[in-house]
């Protein structure tokens, strides 16, 4: 991959062995001088109540590269919420971001140039699990984050794959509407 990245979109899946384990990111990645540097810092200087965004880091006073902000796309009003996602989930997403760079997926040229915006899916349902599995949680946001960005870089789906597969891909929540299940 050579030249700038402007602006690369992504979505994933991963699900863990339990429903609120799993995780769904969107990511927007590119050069810090261009759009997505623009809307990175203006999410890091503009919070918003229940919506903090924060850099993705391996602990305090450690952020990776690229830099990398989180924004929840849950509401976030509970404080166990709150160490869930800002731990486990925070660290998951760190390693994987770590882990795109190791594979070669974001070139290691490339990484105090870029910029990734992470909007992260944490189920609320985690905090009613009494025995929380803490590993899995952090397997499953670490791979997911590795396959967003991946799919982010390499415009996946391509568009020949979406025409041709169209009317094969069902989406799940409208299936369950359709159904009556919802």
């Amino acid at each position: 991959m050579g030249g700038r990245i402007l602006l690369k979109t992504g979505e994933a899946l991963v699900e863990g062995s339990e429903d609120c384990l799993c995780a769904e990111p969107e990511v927007v990645i590119g050069e810090l001088d261009g759009p997505v540097g623009h809307a990175l810092a203006n999410l890091i200087g503009d919070q918003a109540k229940g919506h903090s965004r924060v850099f993705a880091i391996l602990n305090s006073d450690v952020q990776v590269r690229p830099a990398t902000v989180m924004v929840s796309k849950v509401t976030v009003k509970d404080s166990k919420y709150t160490n869930i996602l800002m731990g486990t989930v925070q660290a998951a997403i760190a390693n994987g971001v770590l882990d795109a760079v190791r594979a070669g997926v974001i070139p290691k040229e490339k990484v105090n140039d870029l910029g990734i915006i992470y909007s992260v899916w944490l189920d609320p349902s985690v905090v009613k699990e009494e025995k929380l599995d803490h590993e899995d949680l952090f397997r499953v946001h670490r791979e997911a984050t590795l396959k967003v960005i991946r799919k982010a870089l390499a415009d996946e789906p391509t568009i020949d794959w979406l025409l041709e597969n169209q009317d094969k891909v069902e989406h799940y929540f409208h299936k369950l509407g359709v159904d009556g299940e919802l």
